[in-house]
């Protein structure tokens, strides 16, 4: 289950986008899967840094996140690169 995706990149709730910009890059090279081969706990992070940062950087998403959390509408994991929230989209798109 993720985390917050405030905590995920160690800023506050009322940080700016620049603070969010700042803060990615330096996550994003630390957990990266080429400075840490074969490891398995970096590579979660650095996915969970990336939709953080994916959530956080969206002028759409980050006021999702701010009201439901993960799991609010068009945010988290099921609606990202897994392909579930383009199912339920393919449906829904089908209805109307």
């Amino acid at each position: 289950m993720p985390r917050d995706y405030y905590e995920v990149l160690g800023v506050s709730r009322d940080a700016g986008e620049a603070g969010i910009k700042r803060a990615y890059p330096q996550l994003a090279m630390q957990f990266h899967p080429d400075r840490n081969r074969n490891n398995k706990e970096a590579e979660e992070k650095f996915k969970e840094v990336n939709e953080a940062y994916a959530v956080l950087s969206d002028p759409d998403k980050r006021p999702h996140f701010d009201r439901f959390g993960t799991a609010g509408p068009g945010v988290g994991p099921c609606f990202g690169d897994t392909g579930f929230g383009t199912l339920f989209e393919d449906i829904f798109e089908n209805f109307f």
